[in-house]
């Protein structure tokens, strides 16, 4: 469909399905025009969101590009407006406009949506202009500002993905390349700039994509690197540069002030960390994990003495079985991190990993779609989502073609599969609603989609749909149409009033389950 088409009633019945899908039923004819979401919903949504602890970011339904510091991908306030026991349908409206390359999209106050694209520049040539994070009305999806950071075409810099986060004040710091900004939320003026230094890197290798807010506040940000001399662009060229991730040197970790934008302090990791870092309380202290391409590291983050300092005690150099890869960003279940291996290809099944953050000899692993790679590949790059109330881990492997939810016994950490079912995905899986309806969404490739197609690393062309799962037993609830491939790592993000936002290459589609009505 155009991406300026108009909405679309699409009837989807959830009976149980065998195999990686079933084709959606047909579109109903047209709607006539967006949807507000529940209004009386919106409301409740809001006044959750206001008496949940979220220290760092402002309290909406997601402040934080993937929910908390502890990356938990895990949104109880919001809402899953479908039945968790009979047919559902599920309605869809376009962006009106082009947003090239979302990755993010934020709720700040009910009727506002923050936007980070011109994240995936193809590997070579022209580059599309970005990052940029944008203002958005959450109903029509009308552009409100768009605030340009970076052109690659001109600067000659190294662009790759950008995290999106808002500051309790509503502000919008965002770090990208080299470079830390403060955006005002409501105009989207440049308050700030800081010129970050990248450490072991040359500043041409470096890409400072993480950025994650401590408890206390302060903003804790790691570049990832690519081997250099290298021209290929993009957040893959970490591993596509001659030499892969091996070559490239270790990350850097800076606290910086988030009022003041002072560098407090900075320290390196010991190999190049690609992937996002984890923060948390343990015993006390701000620990922040960080998993590299060989081994696990842990790191404090003081802030009466505004230092920072590595744990020369917690260094795990065994949670990779061989021919695994890097692990991607760990969550946090108890005393357990918890790890996604497998981050980049390998022909070694994918596993999830949990360390005891007490007792680093303590390490229990599970592969929940079992050794055998019937496809001959593993590649499983979003990171495992954290229930903590149903104690569950969930698991996406692309190249495997499945999806998993896990059992996970906090005390000894072991772990026991709960279902599996088919799906390839590079979708991260989000976690709505309350305990006892815990629904989890994602995305999934159309049956009959090969490998190779899974693989594109730019302009793919197979189609992929969104999903609604209950998340204790894995049951189909909702699915979507059929659309163009969700955006690489990204989420099904949640919106007031129980609308979802699926973002594909050239902008995002707003879709709401509902009961299926009756004709």
């Amino acid at each position: 469909m155009n991406c300026r088409s108009a909405l679309f009633l699409v009837a989807l019945l959830t009976a149980p399905l065998s195999g990686m899908a079933q084709d959606s039923a047909p579109p109903t004819p047209e709607a006539g025009g967006p949807f507000p979401g529940d209004l009386t919903r919106i409301q409740q949504e809001w006044d959750c969101a206001q008496q949940r602890e979220t220290p760092g970011y402002f309290k909406s339904l997601n402040g934080a590009e993937v929910a908390d510091a502890t990356r938990s991908q895990f949104y109880p306030c919001a809402s899953f407006l479908g039945s968790m026991e009979g047919d559902n349908q599920v309605f869809m409206w376009r962006s009106p406009e082009d947003y090239q390359g979302v990755l993010f999209i934020n709720n700040r106050y009910p009727g506002e949506l923050y936007l980070t694209g011109g994240n995936l520049p193809p590997a070579k040539g022209p580059m599309p202009v970005g990052p940029w994070v944008a203002k958005v009305d959450a109903t029509t999806g009308k552009e409100i500002w768009r605030t340009v950071l970076e052109n690659g075409n001109v600067s000659g810099a190294w662009v790759g993905a950008a995290n999106l986060n808002i500051l309790p004040d509503g502000n919008i710091p965002v770090a990208f390349g080299n470079h830390l900004v403060k955006l005002d939320g409501d105009t989207g003026r440049i308050l700030q700039h800081l010129s970050l230094p990248s450490g072991a890197a040359p500043p041409e290798g470096s890409n400072f994509k993480h950025l994650t807010i401590a408890p206390d506040g302060t903003l804790i940000i790691k570049n990832q690197n690519r081997a250099t001399p290298c021209e290929i662009q993009g957040t893959l060229a970490a591993f596509m540069c001659p030499g892969g991730i091996a070559a490239a040197p270790g990350s850097t970790i800076l606290a910086v002030n988030p009022d003041t934008f002072k560098i407090y302090d900075q320290i390196g990791v010991p190999e190049n960390a690609v992937v996002p870092h984890t923060i948390t309380i343990h015993d006390g202290r701000i620990a922040i994990y960080a998993p590299s391409v060989a081994k696990a590291y842990r790191f404090y983050w003081d802030p009466e003495t505004r230092r920072l300092s590595q744990d020369p005690d917690w260094v795990i150099d065994t949670y990779l079985d061989p021919g695994q890869t890097t692990g991607d960003a760990p969550g946090i279940l108890g005393d357990w991190v918890v790890l996604q291996v497998n981050g980049l290809p390998s022909k070694v099944a994918s596993s999830i990993v949990a360390i005891s953050q007490s007792d680093p000899t303590r390490i229990t692993r599970l592969y929940p779609f079992g050794t055998d790679l019937p496809t001959g590949q593993s590649w499983a790059p979003p990171k495992a989502a954290i229930d903590p109330e149903l104690s569950m881990v969930f698991s996406a492997d692309q190249n495997m073609m499945q999806i998993a939810g896990i059992s996970f016994d906090q005390d000894s950490g072991a772990m026991t599969p709960a279902w599996a079912r088919d799906g390839a995905t590079t979708a991260l899986q989000a976690l709505y609603g309350p305990a006892d309806a815990r629904v989890l969404g994602t995305a999934r490739a159309e049956p009959g989609t090969t490998l190779e197609a899974l693989n594109q690393t730019s302009a793919p062309s197979y189609r992929q749909q969104a999903i609604w799962l209950d998340a204790k037993t894995g049951d189909l609830l909702a699915q979507s149409p059929f659309f163009e491939p969700m955006n690489f790592n990204t989420l099904l993000s949640p919106g007031f009033g129980g609308r979802f936002y699926y973002m594909w290459e050239k902008g995002f589609i707003i879709l709401q389950p509902l009961p299926l009505q009756a004709n």
